[in-house]
């Protein structure tokens, strides 16, 4: 037997053409479930959710004031986080005015953080709590003023 056969008359083989899709459909699955065992922590460990003073004060500008710093979410002409429509509307009873219909209320946002730049650059979810939680929390920083 030659193991470089020319023409394939020449050629044995021990596996018919059947059993050769059938393992490479196993080997695709198999590829295709390891990829997605090893994509999904990535996208989790990417993902935190943070609670606290989440402040609108004009147009386009979004941040959250947490135990840790300010997060800009979005700024005037600078970057928007992705899927920053999903910021919630203003509950007038979680919502404190401070110009307009500007202002801030307490809240968890869910999504991506970069802590080197100090800002999310994915919102996955928010959430408005009652303004008791954030007051109360003493490591919270006071809400309102510039970033």
């Amino acid at each position: 037997m030659s193991i470089f056969a020319r023409n394939s008359t020449n050629r044995e083989t021990s596996a018919s053409p059947r059993s050769h899709r059938r393992a490479s459909r196993r080997v695709a699955s198999l590829g295709l479930a390891i990829a997605l065992v090893f994509a999904a922590p990535l996208r989790a460990a990417n993902t935190e959710e943070r609670c606290g003073w989440l402040e609108n004060p004009t147009p386009g500008n979004w941040w959250l004031r947490d135990a840790r710093g300010l997060w800009i979410i979005s700024a005037q002409d600078g970057p928007y986080a992705e899927g920053v429509e999903k910021m919630p509307e203003p509950e007038p009873e979680h919502f404190v005015a401070t110009n307009g219909h500007y202002g801030y209320s307490c809240a968890c946002v869910s999504g991506a953080f970069d802590d080197h730049a100090e800002r999310m650059t994915r919102v996955d979810a928010a959430r408005v709590l009652s303004l008791s939680v954030c007051r109360g929390d003493k490591a919270l920083p006071t809400p309102g003023g510039s970033p």
